[in-house]
Order: structure tokens, then C-alpha cells, then sequence
């Protein structure tokens, strides 16, 4: 096992391990003694379900959020330098994507530093492929502005770019304001324009439909506190 800082991807919800993380991910968990960590708590959880024998004691983790100063996230690769492989948990998908951890892996390139992105799912790339809009060209923004005019501004410029660039427009929302958004999606976007919702990507309830905004309509399903990411096409 190479030294190195591991990208370690953890499931998008409630889903065995097995059908979406590979068996060689645990091998290498299992060598790694730090790990940096959005949340302490959810990745004690997550370890312990891919090793029910591991030691969750004699590890060392270090909390990466917003709230984490620029200084202490520079010292968290101190392991690392000393010659210990280290690992990035984030708490939903692939680490380092609409994620903290990026800060870290800056650093570590910045630094020369070895990085090893493992195989997980990611539900940008997983909406995508099941949407049916386009897969060589497409952007990703995170989150759109809150303030209701801000946001439809922001909409109505991602709408131009599907029409004059071809481009498949990706984003997503804090599960609570889901509906919000699917509202003010169709209340600003043409009733033309491609809008794919998937939701609860790899578990038993996956949510995956690609509809018109006008056929969006009053068609719209309970979509409140589940993980979504909207996808917008011509």
C-alpha cells in the first residue's frame, strides 16, 4: 500500500457497501490509522461498517467543515509528511465534490504530496447518466443563490447556456428547500426546457425522472428532506 492521502468515497445513503464500494477500498481502510473527516461521529459509523473488528479507538481523526481554520487544516497532513498514509471521509459521495476536503487535497498537491482518489458513487455523475441529457458537455454549480431574485436570475442564465451551448446544467439544494426549488424552476425556466429529478440516488426508494417544465406540472413527487440533484437541459 502506497503512502499517500486516500479520497476514501462513502454511500449516498442507506445501501450496502458491497453493490456501490469496491472490496479493494477495505483493504485499504484498513491501513490507514488518520483520517480527516467532515463529521467524527458519522465516520466512526461508516468504518465500523466496513470492519466490524477495527479498532475505532486507536485511530486518530481530525474534523474538516466550514467552520475549520485554514491553519489546522494545514497541520492535519503532519502524518503524512512523517510518512503515514492518511484518509479523506466525506459525508455523503465522493470526497473533495461539493466538499471541504477539497481544501485539504489542495494542500497535499501544493506539497507534492501523493493523492489516491478511491472508486465510489457520486450522484453528480449518476444523475447524469440517467438523465439522458448530454455527457460531453455539462456544468456543475453546487448550490444556487438563496434569495428568491438571485436565484431566478441565476436560473435564467443557466437556461441560456443549455440553448447556446449544448450544455447540461447540474446543481443541488439543502434536502428541506427541495420543493422550493423545484417551485421556482418552474416558475421561471421555459416550459420546453428539460428538468431532471433524481433523488435518493442507489437506494431501495432511487427517484430518477427526466420531464419537461411544463410537463413538471403538478407532477411534481414528495421530494422533502431526500437528497436530490436537478438537472436542467434544452
Amino acid at each position: 500500500m502506497e503512502i499517500a492521502l486516500y479520497l476514501i468515497p462513502v454511500t449516498l445513503g442507506e445501501t450496502n457497501l458491497d453493490s456501490v464500494l469496491p472490496i479493494g477500498n477495505t483493504e485499504i481502510i484498513r491501513g490507514i490509522k488518520h483520517f480527516i473527516v467532515e463529521d467524527v461521529r458519522t465516520a466512526r459509523r461508516f468504518l465500523k461498517k466496513v470492519d466490524r473488528e477495527i479498532d475505532i479507538d486507536s485511530l486518530q481523526f481530525y474534523t474538516l467543515n466550514k467552520h475549520t481554520s485554514p491553519e489546522e487544516i494545514s497541520g492535519y497532513l503532519q502524518p503524512l509528511v512523517s510518512g503515514f498514509s492518511m484518509g479523506v471521509i466525506s459525508e455523503a459521495g465522493c470526497p473533495a465534490i461539493a466538499d471541504p476536503g477539497a481544501d485539504v487535497v489542495a494542500i497535499a498537491q501544493r506539497r507534492d504530496l501523493k493523492v489516491i482518489p478511491l472508486v465510489g458513487p457520486s450522484s453528480i455523475l449518476l444523475g447524469l447518466m440517467a438523465s439522458g441529457f448530454n455527457g460531453q458537455s455539462f456544468a456543475f454549480h453546487g448550490y444556487l443563490p438563496i434569495e428568491a431574485g438571485e436565484r431566478s436570475k441565476c436560473l435564467k442564465m443557466l437556461e441560456q447556456r443549455i440553448y447556446s451551448e449544448k450544455q447540461t446544467q447540474i446543481f443541488i439544494e439543502t434536502p428541506y428547500r427541495n420543493h422550493k426549488m423545484v417551485e421556482d424552476i418552474l416558475a421561471t425556466c421555459r416550459p420546453q426546457t428539460k428538468l431532471c429529478i433524481a433523488a435518493n440516488l442507489t437506494t431501495d426508494s432511487e427517484y430518477v425522472k427526466t420531464r419537461t417544465v411544463k410537463e413538471w406540472k403538478n407532477r411534481v413527487p414528495q421530494l422533502a428532506k431526500i437528497p436530490c440533484i436537478f438537472l436542467l437541459y434544452q
